[in-house]
């Protein structure tokens, strides 16, 4: 897998060199993997609804054909866009989504810290109290607050066109946190969304950058 390192790129023209690079793709078209970050920008998926965007103010809001509700990107957030014909790979959307998931539990770890899944809920959350703590998540969800105690780090949204993956995963690493208080996070009212940064870890976005690339290449 090619990997590219784009620096800060503007979300919208990467989105559409994404839509351009898939469907121009042959079946001898080798896989990539683009690293980036966005200046500030809300993205609101093909399920999103316009009243989990509640006060955008000066931040751009771009519509997207990926799956998933209303998030945010913007600088000291690991964008990774893996561009993978999943043909090819002999893998199901649902083991990619699964693998896209398992590269960023792994990253993670790397820095010390226990993400884990919320079923019904794509992403990787941390618990609030103890970010470092092993223990797994025990016991049914809180049906009336399925995230109580959890902060969201990782948010996942992807397209697949003619069996080939664009869009992809985000990683907090340190970043103004605000512009996600005028959203409902993936859809979620009350959800609280973290950064390394913020649970303590000290680290920069190229190595996080650099490890979560090791991770998918690995994986996918």
């Amino acid at each position: 897998m090619l990997i590219r390192q784009l620096g800060q790129v503007p979300y919208l023209p990467t989105y559409e060199a994404m839509q351009a690079f898939t469907a121009g793709r042959e079946a001898s078209t080798p896989d990539e993997l683009w690293l980036c970050e966005h200046p500030p920008v809300f993205t609101q998926g093909l399920a999103g609804l316009a009243d989990h965007l509640l006060m955008p103010g000066d931040i751009p809001v771009v519509q997207t054909n990926r799956g998933g509700q209303v998030t945010f990107h913007g600088p000291g957030q690991v964008m990774a866009y893996p561009l993978i014909n999943l043909q090819q790979a002999g893998y199901y959307v649902k083991e990619y989504v699964y693998k896209l998931e398992e590269s960023v539990i792994r990253t993670l770890a790397h820095f010390g810290v226990t993400g884990h899944r919320v079923t019904g809920a794509p992403g990787i959350y941390v618990r609030l109290n103890d970010p470092f703590s092993h223990a797994a998540l025990t016991g049914p969800a809180n049906p009336t607050n399925p995230f109580k105690g959890l902060g969201k780090i990782s948010a996942l949204g992807i397209k697949v066109s003619r069996h080939c993956t664009y869009h992809g995963v985000a990683l907090n690493v340190a970043m103004d946190l605000e512009p996600f208080d005028r959203i409902n996070p993936c859809g979620y009212a009350g959800l609280k969304t973290v950064d390394l940064s913020t649970i303590g870890v000290e680290t920069t976005w190229d190595e996080v950058a650099q490890v979560l690339a090791e991770q998918l290449d690995a994986r996918l």
